[in-house]
């Protein structure tokens, strides 16, 4: 649990950079380019790491899956978020993110496998922490096809997520006798490749080698560290408590942004930001559903 509340905390950090450094450089490096810089060091990482431990590479399927899981669960809804920007505001983006829990109760006992049972209740708790998201970020109507368009690709991307990450924990599960670090690396390296790809097709603006130094440096401090925790997270925790990652992560940024300005907030914000805690915390801590027991969908 604690490496699951460092990782949003670190996702929380790299969301107030502006807050917390106010006259940082602007980055030469296209979007796309400084995701893949990130999995770049998570392939090296953790081929590295898996060398000096001697750990046995996937094979056959088990190599195609771990390069699936890299480009389902990073580098497409990477491509979509990109495509959706100029129409999707970093609010709205937020809130309809906050349905990844949403998507991964739902899909884990068909993807994930019965390495994890789900939570009781689990289904509720994440609908409490969408309707809390739904407070403190609002949802902008969209006013025109193309935003509807991006607002459908946010969602994708936010199902495609959850769906690679049930998988994501079912084949851990499977090589976690081994380790995971080669289902990292095999990962990283997959989604470094499709983002640069998608980042040559849809990019213009060409990275230059100085601009990719600070990138590797913000990357090697912040997203290195969260992308270890995701994966050692993946052969101990299911998919949809994994999830929650995705309403904690905004609740932190949330809170320290409300201590370093002291804002005035209004009841909504109090009581979206209970709901959060609440669902999310429903989700963490609930006893398991009895597997015995008639499905309905964790309900």
């Amino acid at each position: 649990m604690a490496a699951l509340l460092l990782l949003c905390l670190l996702w929380s950090l790299d969301s107030l950079r502006s807050d917390l450094f106010p006259h940082p450089a602007a980055s030469p490096v296209p979007p796309l380019q400084s995701e893949a810089v990130s999995f770049v060091l998570l392939g090296v990482a953790a081929g590295v790491f898996a060398a000096m431990r001697g750990a046995p590479w996937p094979r056959g399927l088990e190599l195609w899956a771990a390069a699936a899981v890299g480009l389902g669960m990073f580098a497409a809804p990477a491509v979509l978020m990109s495509l959706s920007n100029a129409w999707v505001s970093q609010t709205t983006r937020v809130a309809l993110f906050s349905l990844v829990p949403v998507f991964a109760v739902v899909l884990e006992p068909y993807l994930g496998g019965a390495a994890f049972p789900p939570a009781r209740g689990a289904l509720i708790g994440a609908l409490a922490a969408v309707g809390g998201t739904l407070c403190v970020f609002p949802l902008q109507i969209p006013g025109s096809i193309e935003a509807g368009a991006a607002i459908a690709a946010v969602l994708l991307a936010a199902a495609c997520i959850a769906a690679t990450n049930c998988a994501a924990v079912r084949l851990a599960g499977v090589l976690a006798v081994k380790s995971t670090a080669p289902l990292a690396a095999i990962t990283g390296a997959a989604a470094a490749v499709g983002l640069a790809a998608a980042s040559a097709l849809t990019e213009r603006a060409p990275g230059s080698f100085d601009g990719l130094l600070p990138e590797f440096s913000r990357a090697a401090l912040i997203e290195l560290p969260g992308l270890l925790l995701l994966f050692w997270l993946m052969s101990r925790m299911s998919a949809a408590r994994m999830s929650t990652r995705f309403v904690l992560a905004p609740l932190m940024t949330v809170l320290i942004g409300m201590a370093l300005e002291q804002p005035a907030v209004e009841l909504r914000t109090w009581l979206g930001l209970l709901l959060i805690a609440a669902g999310a915390g429903w989700l963490l801590f609930a006893a398991d559903e009895d597997p015995d027991a008639p499905s309905t969908l964790a309900l």
